[in-house]
């Protein structure tokens, strides 16, 4: 065969590729070439570039990680970037988009606008993103933002508690500990860090450090109430500590065990409750001055992940998928005062409800599920997710944490 013969059959044969991919009897993206390891060539589906379509706009998907000045806001602001859209922007009246293009997550959708799925971290009206905090590895167990700092503290089962900027958004400091971590709350200037078979407390106005032991097992969570400290851990047992009026550190309180598996979850109500969440399928009712158990709350059929107070009511989420809920509780009010129920799934997103009403409001999305969920000041809100990826929030308007 001469040259010329060849190159014609060459030529018809790259023909006979191009016909068929644009011609329609192959028209499904190469899941290879998404994956950016197909090896055939010519490849039976598309490659997108073979093909005269318009090209993929990649760079228009790309969020901002900068936070800039808000102009009634002391922590930096920015809007979404492009490829943030809400569901308006991505005319969801016409496309009844609820999940995020798991390909645009990892940065390489090619089908640009015509993908089926969000372009989006979120979908809904009346909040928006302000940033993403990269730095954390693991997942995220714990966020707060003290009373009074203009510094974010996150916690992460990668052993480490992050320092952050409100005004910048830079990780300023990284404290590493020799356990993994469960659990990070504050109250006034201290900061408490839950860890294997102790509570680590540190004053962030005075440097002071405290180790506050007693725990057997992980601390999954803690609250403050009325100056006193108290803990769920792994082996069923909560604990509370006092501040002594001789010494003005804390002093183990108390200790009951009435749950047969690990508390995750405490939260304080009115008339002098509160209230624990356990791995053992149930909730049960303390007194909190005696602590003594008043009564057990059955229903559940899995791990009572969280439990929220809000008004006359006790909420509560569980692995069993009922709402009662899934992951995680939080509560905000928005800039009319209505109360919205922020529950965490296990379909890597954040529902937004109206309460009393149950209406869904919105959706936030993130790369793997939401375990950390914070309300900070002037209605922003943060969320943290397995894969250790920090995301800040903002209502619409000025918003404040639902009372418990």
């Amino acid at each position: 065969m001469d040259v010329k013969a060849a190159r014609g059959v060459s030529e018809r044969t790259q023909r006979s590729v191009y016909d068929r991919v644009r011609g329609g009897t192959v028209n499904n993206v190469c899941s290879y070439w998404l994956a950016g390891r197909c090896t055939r060539n010519p490849c039976r589906f598309l490659h997108m570039e073979s093909p005269p379509s318009k090209p993929p706009k990649q760079s228009q998907y790309r969020h901002s990680n900068t936070w800039h000045r808000s102009s009634n806001n002391s922590v930096k602001n920015s809007s979404a970037s492009p490829g943030e859209r809400s569901v308006s922007e991505c005319k969801m009246a016409k496309k009844t988009q609820t999940t995020v293009c798991q390909y645009w997550i990892l940065g390489n959708c090619v089908r640009g606008e015509k993908c089926e799925h969000l372009h989006s971290w979120f979908c809904g009206n009346g909040f928006s993103m302000v940033a993403k905090l990269e730095g954390h590895t693991k997942a995220v167990t714990g966020i707060t933002l003290p009373s009074g700092s203009d510094k974010l503290y996150t916690s992460c089962k990668d052993k480490t508690v992050r320092v952050w900027d409100c005004n910048t958004g830079q990780c300023v400091d990284v404290v590493n500990l020799l356990g993994e971590i469960g659990s990070l709350i504050s109250e006034g200037p201290w900061v408490f860090v839950g860890l294997p078979n102790a509570v680590k407390a540190w004053n962030i106005q005075t440097q002071a450090e405290l180790t506050l032991s007693g725990p057997v097992g992980q601390v999954y969570t803690m609250v403050v109430d009325n100056g006193v400290l108290f803990a769920g851990t792994q082996d069923g047992t909560i604990l509370a500590w006092k501040s002594s009026s001789q010494t003005n550190c804390p002093e183990l309180a108390a200790s009951v065990k009435d749950h047969s598996g690990g508390v995750v979850s405490l939260v304080t109500g009115a008339n002098n409750r509160l209230y624990s969440g356990s791995m053992d399928h149930t909730i049960r009712v303390w007194d909190r001055d005696t602590f003594e158990c008043i009564h057990t709350l059955n229903g559940h059929t899995d791990v009572v992940m969280s439990v929220l107070c809000w008004d006359s009511y006790l909420l509560s989420c569980s692995l069993d998928g009922t709402i009662k809920g899934v992951l995680a509780l939080c509560g905000i009010h928005d800039a009319e005062a209505k109360p919205i129920l922020l529950c965490s799934c296990n379909d890597n997103s954040v529902r937004l409800y109206d309460l009393p009403s149950f209406s869904e409001r919105g959706r936030l999305f993130a790369k793997r599920e939401v375990r950390s969920i914070q309300i900070g000041p002037a209605g922003l809100f943060f969320t943290g997710d397995a894969t250790g990826q920090l995301a800040v929030w903002k209502l619409a308007g000025e918003a404040s944490e639902v009372a418990s």
